[in-house]
């Protein structure tokens, strides 16, 4: 074969590949058009239409059997001969977890049918939903009203507060809403008894778990009470599990998180959870909260374990506990004691020790007031006092010129620091060397009246008093004639 047919026949190879693709992405096509059309379906027969396709939890075989044994447990009361029996062992308290979990369950599903609800409804009081927030006070109002457009004709006593009941009026007399056809305004009134229903169901189920938790856990329901003690036991996974937990841990369950929408949480308020419900946080006040959580927690936990080891059935564990803290949020609350004053410290009566010798008699001389300083601060009574400016305005002079002298100057004796320094300057040979340098001058100022020219290496002679000197003395000397 040539090196053309050989291409050729790669040619034809590749083109049967390419329509064997090309088929298997036509199936995967139809395939996945199949699927679409099958979770379209699934979504179309789980639309908000049908009521029994939303809310399912009426119908579980699971909640018919828990709430047929709740009914017949409220019936018979609490079994005395199941006392003896290990507390996991206890069909009373597997049926307890059970209900707590339930209790979970009936939320959840009030939620949904809430949302069913205000969909529907939303088309003839849309401004509904703003006003009652609570989803059983919605569901009982939506079933009150009904199609009615006028409320005045509605009596809404009992069901909402006073002045919410105005709002609502108001409201309603203002709003966009239209009459609902009647298929769905049945839908909405299955709705609301349904959810009706829910929480009486709900009710009834924590009304037999607290009536069970004096015998479960006395002293965790003497502590947190009967309704917080189930919703902790139920959250925890059974009062065993309740008891193996830290306090820290305690005090989070039932904590729901806040989404602040990135906001900043500094000012948001700490995370608690069931513990909030307890009449002893509710009675507290709110600076002191945050503590009394900690403390509630802590001794819930002690109550926990007390209660699962089956170590005070009477409950008076618990009644202590409850007691200590009463006690330290009365402590907490006090006002600091007063404080009392403080007396002097005694005071020494050794004498000081005192600096003395040559060294502080030399400093006292340097500082020391001299005596034209003395004069100044001194007055003499009766006469008055000369002045800078005159007339008793600028700086005083004191006792300066009132000798008589008329003058301001007071003759200074030298100090014998002063004097010493003087003497010590006139030692030293601050002369010339006797070699004449340019820098040297031959200029001095002398205490004479006038200039001299001294000559370095001349001697200087001492002339006698009372006589006459000339011009150029034998030392070399240029001087005015001096006169005694």
């Amino acid at each position: 074969a040539t090196l053309a047919d050989s291409f050729l026949a790669d040619l034809d190879e590749l083109s049967d590949n390419d329509a064997d693709v090309l088929e298997e992405e036509n199936n995967d096509v139809a395939n996945m058009e199949e699927d679409i059309d099958g979770d379209l379906a699934d979504i179309e027969t789980l639309n908000y239409d049908d009521l029994d396709s939303v809310s399912k939890l009426q119908k579980s075989q699971r909640y018919i059997d828990i709430m047929q044994k709740v009914e017949d447990a409220l019936e018979k009361g609490s079994d005395i001969s199941n006392q003896g029996l290990v507390l996991e062992d206890d069909p009373e308290y597997q049926l307890i977890v059970d209900c707590n979990g339930l209790s979970v369950d009936i939320e959840n599903e009030i939620v949904i049918i809430h949302n069913f609800i205000r969909d529907k409804y939303r088309l003839k009081f849309p401004e509904l939903e703003s006003l009652v927030h609570h989803p059983i006070d919605y569901a009982r109002v939506v079933k009150k009203i009904g199609n009615e457009m006028d409320l005045t004709l509605v009596d809404l006593e009992g069901l909402l507060p006073s002045a919410i009941i105005m709002v609502v009026s108001v409201t309603a007399s203002t709003t966009s809403g239209k009459p609902l056809p009647e298929d769905v305004l049945q839908k909405t009134i299955d709705a609301c008894d349904r959810a009706l229903a829910l929480d009486t169901a709900k009710k009834k189920v924590l009304d037999f778990v607290e009536s069970r938790m004096g015998y479960i856990a006395p002293n965790l329901s003497t502590i947190v009470g009967s309704a917080v003690a189930a919703k902790l036991m139920g959250t925890a996974g059974g009062l065993s599990a309740l008891a193996k937990m830290p306090a820290c841990n305690v005090q989070l369950l039932g904590a729901k998180k806040k989404t602040l929408a990135g906001f900043s949480t500094a000012t948001s308020q700490f995370r608690v959870g069931y513990i909030e419900q307890t009449e002893i946080f509710q009675t507290t006040p709110p600076a002191l909260r945050s503590r009394a959580c900690r403390l509630l927690a802590s001794k819930a936990t002690l109550a926990a374990r007390i209660d699962s080891t089956r170590g005070d059935p009477l409950g008076n564990a618990g009644k202590t506990l409850k007691e200590e803290i009463h006690k330290k949020i009365e402590k907490w609350q006090e006002p600091p004691p007063a404080k009392q004053p403080k007396p002097l410290p005694v005071p020494d009566s050794e004498p000081k020790k005192k600096r003395g010798g040559r060294r502080l008699r030399k400093m006292k001389e340097r500082y020391a007031i001299t005596d034209m300083r003395k004069l100044a601060n001194r007055m003499q009574f009766g006469v008055p006092e000369e002045s800078s400016l005159g007339d008793g305005l600028g700086e005083g002079y004191g006792m300066l010129g009132q000798a008589g002298s008329g003058k301001l100057r007071v003759s200074i004796g030298q100090s014998k620091l002063a004097a010493k320094v003087a003497k010590k300057f006139k030692e030293k040979n601050y002369g010339s060397s006797g070699a004449t340098s340019g820098l040297t001058s031959s200029l001095a100022f002398t205490p004479v009246q006038g200039i001299e020219l001294t000559n370095p290496q001349a001697h200087a002679h001492q002339l006698g008093s009372g006589t006459q000197s000339t011009y150029f003395s034998e030392t070399g000397t240029f001087s005015k004639i001096k006169r005694t």
